[in-house]
């Protein structure tokens, strides 16, 4: 029997703090590679960002506004990877784009946007609708409607499929602890030593590697990193951006909406769950615990408002709120131009051991996964590989 104080010793290839959806990619990617993988939880599955979304697989049509033409490009293929792999989960979905007279994005500069869309690998059903099919079911507002565009997407319960990952990762041999509280953390020459609490039980985890995709808590987790006769300063320069959105009752019968809010700003007005629509997001800088995100008055006001701004009646039965936080490079000015790639912060390490990863899309969780295994590829010890994730099929749990 150990000490009552003394906590008991495994090792593992990769260590991996937080199960969201970014985690649970890690976790199956290190398991298909044939690594031993440990994947340490404070809450449950999904409890954070990963289930405060707004649902969507997709490439990001307003990204090509700021240029982000690779982004876009990455994930247009893992949207038609998951709509290959994951039906059961991941389902097309049909946009209609409304232009007014007083909206910012012009005809002209939309139809370009989607022709772009389309060749990045959008695929085909975009395209412009003709006037005599602007009265839809949906009772969309007409009066000084200019233009009414389509393309195709997708979306998904970020949920459900971030714990579908996660079965797949265990059973490819990962384990999950959870709920499970990281102590401390230890950097040693071959990797880095992790103690934590889950049931009662401490636990000293020796891992070769440590990937932090803890989220909003990315810092919080850096905090509890010592180094012995090391100054170790690891803390990343990110700013945290919330997002509200409303679930109201009445599905919509069309399809999804990609609209204009008062200040310009784009939002979606979704078909959701159980006959409800999902309508998201706002970009509220954020600067408390992430424990305690809520969505605040002024964003649902302005949720709604653009709601009735578009479908004028319609009623607005509030169901539901929720919001979710989004870990952006610092910067100034307004959240919603600023760039939306994955972050990548290494210990430095030659090789790295350790790799905090920020920010991203849902839909690119699995190629974000295999960069993280990439980067920490000269660290890893050789392993008989057990599958190759791109021929992985995700069912419905």
């Amino acid at each position: 029997m150990p000490e009552m104080n003394r906590p008991l010793e495994s090792e593992v290839d990769v260590a991996i703090i937080g199960a969201g959806i970014l985690g649970a990619g890690v976790a199956q990617a290190a398991a298909a590679a044939g690594h031993r993988v440990r994947l340490f939880e404070r809450t449950a599955p999904a409890a954070g960002t990963s289930s405060r979304s707004s649902k969507l697989i997709h490439g990001g049509l307003r990204y090509l506004e700021t240029g982000q033409f690779r982004l876009v490009r990455e994930a247009l293929r893992e949207r038609q990877w998951l709509l290959k792999n994951a039906p059961g989960l991941v389902h097309p979905l049909r946009f209609f784009v409304p232009i007014y007279r007083d909206t910012r994005r012009r005809p002209s500069a939309l139809a370009l946007g989607l022709l772009l869309y389309r060749l990045l690998g959008g695929g085909p059903g975009s395209g412009r609708i003709s006037p005599r099919h602007w009265h839809n079911p949906d009772g969309l507002d007409t009066r000084n409607l200019q233009a009414v565009f389509t393309y195709l997407d997708a979306q998904t319960d970020d949920a459900a499929l971030t714990r579908t990952v996660l079965r797949s990762a265990q059973a490819l041999g990962a384990e999950l602890h959870c709920p499970a509280e990281v102590e401390s953390i230890e950097k040693r020459p071959d990797g880095y030593s992790v103690i934590s609490t889950c049931g009662g039980q401490r636990r000293e985890t020796h891992c070769a590697t440590l990937v932090n995709t803890a989220g909003p808590w990315v810092n919080r987790v850096l905090d509890r990193i010592t180094a012995p006769a090391l100054e170790l300063n690891l803390e990343l320069p990110v700013d945290l951006v919330q997002g509200a959105h409303l679930v109201l009752a009445g599905r919509l019968a069309a399809g999804a909406y990609y609209v204009e809010a008062a200040d310009r700003r784009a939002v979606f007005i979704l078909p959701w769950q159980a006959g409800t629509t999902l309508v998201g997001t706002t970009e509220t800088p954020f600067h408390g615990d992430p424990d305690t995100v809520h969505p605040l008055p002024e964003e649902i006001a302005y949720l709604l408002d653009t709601v009735k701004r578009h479908f004028p009646r319609r009623s607005l039965s509030l169901q539901s709120t929720f919001a979710g936080l989004r870990v952006l490079p610092r910067g100034t000015g307004s959240a919603f131009g600023r760039a939306r790639e994955t972050l990548f912060a290494t210990d430095g390490g030659r090789p790295p051991r350790l790799v905090s990863v920020c920010g991203g899309k849902l839909t690119t969780w699995r190629v974000t996964a295999e960069k993280v295994l990439h980067l920490l590829a000269p660290a890893l010890p050789a392993r008989s590989r057990r599958v190759d994730t791109h021929y992985l099929r995700l069912e419905p749990i």
